[in-house]
C-alpha cells in the first residue's frame, strides 16, 4: 500500500493497515525469543527452546494461526537485526470454496490415515516416554513397554526413517526403524 493511500484512508477516518509484529531475538547460544504483538509465543511445554533452525516452523505457525502476512523483526545477538514480511505458505492460505456443480455429487471421504506402530523395551514402568521426532508422548506400560502409533505421514517427515522413544526418568532410548 502506498503512502499516499495510506494517507486518503487516514483523511476518511479510516486506520491505517497494519499486520501482527514477530519479533525474533537470537541469544547468544543461539536460542530465539519470539514475541508476536508483544506477548511471548513460546513453545509447547516440555519442549526444548526454540533454535535458529526452528524459524521456519515458527513463522508458519505464526502465519497459519493469523492467516495474514507478519511482520518479523529479527535482532540478532551481535547487534545486527533485519525486518521482512513473510506472507502465509501457499499450502497453509485458505483455499478458495470450490465451485459447486448443477449435479449433485456424493460427499468424498477423506482416506483413514496408515498408521506405524513403534515399540520398545527396557523402560521404568509408567515412565514417560519421549517419540521423537517428538511428535506426541506415551507412558510405559506396568511392565515397561512402551508404544505410539505414528501416521505414515509423520516417518516420512524424518529423512532417515528413524524413530526414537526416550525414557524421561530411566534415561533408557531406543532407535526403530521405519518398516
Amino acid at each position: 500500500m502506498s503512502r499516499r493511500e495510506i494517507r486518503a484512508q487516514q483523511q476518511q477516518g479510516q486506520p491505517p493497515v497494519t499486520l501482527p509484529l514477530v519479533v525474533v531475538t537470537v541469544e547468544k547460544g543461539g536460542t530465539l525469543i519470539v514475541t508476536v504483538d508483544g506477548s511471548l509465543f513460546a513453545p509447547e511445554a516440555f519442549a526444548p527452546a526454540w533454535r535458529r533452525s526452528d524459524f521456519g516452523r515458527i513463522m508458519d505457525r505464526i502465519t497459519d494461526q493469523r492467516r495474514t502476512p507478519v511482520r518479523v523483526e529479527v535482532h540478532e545477538s551481535d547487534g545486527t537485526s533485519f525486518t521482512d514480511i513473510i506472507t502465509p505458505s501457499p499450502s497453509r492460505r485458505t483455499r478458495p470454496e470450490p465451485e459447486t456443480a448443477n449435479t449433485e455429487t456424493a460427499l468424498e471421504t477423506p482416506a483413514a490415515p496408515q498408521l506405524v506402530e513403534v515399540a520398545a523395551e527396557g523402560f521404568i514402568p509408567g515412565e514417560d516416554i519421549g517419540v521423537a521426532i517428538i511428535v506426541t508422548h506415551t507412558d510405559a506400560s506396568h511392565t515397561g513397554h512402551a508404544r505410539a502409533l505414528l501416521e505414515t505421514a509423520q516417518f516420512d517427515a524424518s529423512p532417515t526413517g528413524e524413530v526414537v522413544l526416550i525414557g524421561r526418568v530411566s534415561g533408557n532410548y531406543e532407535i526403530v526403524r521405519h518398516p
